[in-house]
């Protein structure tokens, strides 16, 4: 030991000479790039240099870590039994000419790696461009005997990962302090910028560990996950071990959290932050990624197909009813509440996140995007398979309407809320991020008519169509149900050529003819189930489309009918009518301001004769009569239509 202080200076001299050869051969590079040749020949014979120097600091090193008596000694009993001591950096060895030696070595080897990364960055043009040390020789050399002892435990622990990610996160914990303290200075003295002895520590502990898994445990599942005969027992193995990789990884990184709280969010340090995660052996083995995906789709599904069959899971909760107010009313809908979703909405949505989140620590953007598409954005496929099978399992036939209107409305709910969180989290950052990658990779070439900004574009699209789809179903059924009990009513018109006419009291006070009170009462009773079972954003779109329906459906009976109508019967159609516009009364203040074209076709009936020879007096002075119609606020009729209207009355006076 008595030479090895001399002998560290002249290490240390001669990679300091070899720094200012760099400094040099950075300046030639940058001001004189045509001597290329003269570069290659002094990158040789630094690199014959470096054949030799490295080797030595690196047993040096070695040696000297040895003599402090590293790795400190794991109490055997008590981690085999699962009990995992506590541990300290061992400073107290590092006294004297020990300690001395120790930072020489140390900081010879962190020098050299200065000396590497400078040459490197030369020779790839990327001068400057370096944002992060992605890992230091020197806390390399600490982890390297650690990992031998640990894996003699690890061995051990093929069925119980919990207790390898316990031990690594002990030890990890109790030496960053120490680390960071005796070694953090001679990294800086060393000129590692952007280096950060914890960071080091964590990502070598972390990458030790990945490399055991990914050699002694991953591969031993994934060969036996091919058996179809002990597949499942694989798929237990494998989820179960996810799940303490998944949170091994949140623990190692909240070891950094206080020290560069943005780094985790940052792509900026996506290369360090690989060496933070044990999924990044999802990153290197697409194969592998590919199982875990298919392996997480198998479990969500398995978990959201017997609520899929549980009615009770579809119960909509009636108690958070939105009250529609007035045309104006904006509606901010955001929980399940709100949109009347059905309890399995939430659960699928929970389901999808759970796999969403496990993929948040894989490192690597794409292979993010590829575990995500594989599976949340599949479950959400086959959920939305699974409403509209439902939706068509439904018969919307006078007898069994009630309960039909009640299944679609849950479907219909539930996707309404699921569109409406996937909007959310594509909203968000990350998934931003993710968008833009993929819109700038091959993984997007599929997409690329669609020009989808959102992440879950698609998938959204999709759940916009079937909520459009059975929106019009429901809208379909309840006209043709209007249709069948109204048919007699409209067609007939036996009420509106007598003047002496049977009538029946409305709940309004007002004379409704007998044969259009059960078309009435059926669709108030279909309508009102509808406001409690449908989200109020669907219902307020469902009730204005049925009001423009049926406007125009009755006024295009009105002018195929051919019927004529007396004094008494446009009373009597008066009448009706204003018990049509009274059952959307619940909806609107002015609910006869859906119903433009029967308004006008009212106003007209209700002309006295004058006013009707005024009127065709003008109107034949006015060729296409759309100045003096519009002048008596009809803008919703023809001209035929008015003259067909004006035809069809009787003498009134």
């Amino acid at each position: 030991m008595q030479d090895f202080g001399p002998k560290q200076e002249r290490i240390l001299e001669a990679i300091k000479m070899m720094n200012n050869i760099e400094e040099v051969l950075v300046y030639i590079e940058k001001f004189q790039a045509q001597w290329h040749r003269l570069l290659e020949s002094v990158d040789a014979r630094v690199d014959k240099i470096l054949v030799v120097v490295r080797p030595q600091v690196l047993a040096d090193h070695r040696a000297l870590l040895a003599s402090l008596g590293w790795p400190p000694k794991l109490l055997t009993p008590k981690i085999d039994s699962g009990e995992i001591a506590g541990l300290s950096y061992p400073r107290v060895l590092m006294q004297g000419d020990k300690s001395k030696g120790y930072s020489q070595t140390f900081l010879a080897l962190c020098s050299l790696q200065h000396l590497q990364r400078r040459r490197e960055d030369r020779q790839h043009n990327i001068i400057g461009q370096r944002k992060s040390c992605v890992g230091l020789w020197a806390i390399d050399e600490l982890v390297s005997p650690i990992a031998s002892r640990m894996e003699y435990h690890f061995s051990k622990w093929a069925e119980q990962p919990e207790f390898m990610f316990a031990l690594v996160y002990k030890i990890t914990k109790d030496f960053i302090i120490g680390v960071d303290d005796v070694l953090q200075p001679l990294i800086d003295k060393a000129r590692l910028s952007s280096c950060s002895a914890k960071e080091a520590w964590v990502s070598a502990m972390v990458q030790m560990l990945s490399g055991f898994l990914a050699k002694s445990v991953f591969s031993v599942l994934v060969e036996r996950y091919r058996d179809k005969q002990i597949r499942s027992e694989v798929i237990a193995s494998w989820l179960h071990l996810i799940d303490h990789t998944v949170s091994f990884d949140k623990q190692m990184r909240s070891l950094l959290s206080s020290e560069t709280p943005f780094f985790l969010e940052s792509k900026s340090f996506e290369g360090l932050s690989r060496g933070l995660s044990v999924l990044t052996i999802f990153c290197d083995r697409p194969e592998w990624l590919k199982i875990w995906a298919k392996i997480e789709l198998k479990d969500a599904w398995k978990k959201i197909q017997p609520l899929l069959k549980d009615e009770r899971a579809w119960i909509i909760d009636k108690e958070c009813d939105v009250v529609i107010g007035t045309e104006s009313k904006h509606f901010v809908l955001s929980t399940r509440g709100d949109h009347k979703a059905p309890l399995v909405a939430e659960s699928a949505l929970k389901i999808a996140w759970e796999m969403i989140e496990r993929s948040q620590t894989l490192p690597s953007l794409q292979p993010r995007i590829r575990f995500i598409r594989s599976t949340a954005a599949r479950f959400f496929w086959y959920f939305h398979n699974g409403l509209i099978l439902r939706c068509k399992n439904t018969d919307f036939s006078l007898e069994n309407v009630d309960a039909s209107l009640i299944k679609v409305c849950g479907s219909i709910n539930a996707a309404r809320y699921i569109e409406s969180k996937m909007q959310e989290w594509s909203d968000d950052v990350s998934f931003l991020e993710m968008r833009i990658a993929e819109k700038d990779s091959d993984i997007d070439r599929n997409n690329e008519v669609l020009g989808n900004s959102c992440f879950f574009g698609e998938e959204i699209k999709s759940l916009e169509e079937l909520m459009n789809n059975w929106l019009m179903e429901i809208i379909s059924a309840l006209l043709h149900h209007f249709e069948t009990l109204s048919w007699e009513y409209l067609q007939n018109g036996r009420y509106f050529v007598q003047e002496n006419l049977h009538r029946v009291p409305a709940v309004t006070d007002l004379a409704v003819s007998f044969d259009i009170v059960q078309a009435l009462d059926a669709l108030k009773s279909q309508l009102h189930l509808l406001k409690m079972s449908l989200n109020p954003k669907d219902f307020l779109d469902l009730w204005r489309s049925v009001a423009d329906a049926l406007d125009q459906f009755v006024s295009r009976s009105i002018f195929t009918s051919g019927i004529r109508y007396s004094s008494g019967g446009i009373n009597q159609f008066d009448s009706d009518m204003q018990a049509l516009f009274h059952v959307f009364q619940p909806f609107c203040y002015r609910p006869d301001a859906f119903f433009p074209c029967i308004r006008e076709i009212l106003k007209l009936l209700q002309m006295s004769k004058e006013e009707v020879k005024l009127l065709q007096v003008a109107l034949s002075k006015d060729k296409n009569g759309t100045k003096c119609l519009h002048s008596l606020g009809i803008s919703h009729l023809t001209f035929d239509q008015v003259d067909n209207v004006l035809s069809n009355r009787k003498c009134r006076s």
